[in-house]
């Protein structure tokens, strides 16, 4: 039986990669799933700063996941 060779040339390597980066959540996993951290500055000004980019990111990520299903969806109907 032949043996079955994985691709691992370095262009494929980098397209992998690629792609990794892409879909990894970077900044924005790193904005909602961070630990305190007790050097920050606490104040009610910040706190609110950051729970209306929380959910100004929500609204955004909602509206294009909406966008993509109505594209989906739309042509088949």
């Amino acid at each position: 039986m032949e043996e079955i060779k994985k691709d691992t040339t370095p262009q494929r390597q980098a397209k992998k990669s690629a792609w990794k980066e892409f879909f990894s959540l970077g900044e924005v996993g790193n904005y909602f799933f961070r630990k305190k951290d007790p050097s920050r500055p606490n104040n009610i000004n910040i706190r609110m700063m950051h729970g209306v980019n929380r959910i100004s990111i929500i609204i955004f990520l909602a509206g294009v996941l909406f966008l993509i299903f109505k594209l989906v969806i739309k042509p088949r109907l």
